[in-house]
């Protein structure tokens, strides 16, 4: 697990090439647990706590770009972080993700762009 410093700049959190697709990996920005998800290809990160039972969902199963948390089963939209199956009911925070030269980066305390 990476971990970065607290100074807001984007922060490298893993190598492209670490990242297989259909994957979810726990990297650590700013002390904080984030998961990174390849899906199709393109690299998302959210929170890798579920909002309702704490547990990682790195640890969980990743299905097309929905991840499934291991303990009760509620879904989240990677992309958005948005809550789609019981019992979850929070979203997720999401955060802002760019790839250069085969590296990942991920820009704390910034939301990744809203999509639908």
């Amino acid at each position: 697990m990476c971990e970065a410093n607290g100074d807001g700049a984007w922060v490298h959190v893993a190598t492209i090439d670490a990242l297989p697709i259909g994957s979810v990996t726990q990297v650590g920005v700013n002390g904080q647990p984030v998961a990174l998800y390849n899906v199709a290809g393109t690299i998302y990160a959210t929170s890798d706590i579920c909002t309702h039972s704490q547990a990682y969902l790195s640890e969980g199963y990743l299905e097309g770009d929905m991840i499934e948390c291991p303990l009760h089963q509620g879904t989240f939209h990677v992309p958005t972080g948005r809550a789609v199956g019981p019992p979850v009911t929070d979203d997720l925070p999401t955060y802002a993700v760019r790839t250069t030269d085969g590296a990942v980066f991920v820009k704390p305390n910034t939301s990744a762009p809203a999509s639908h």
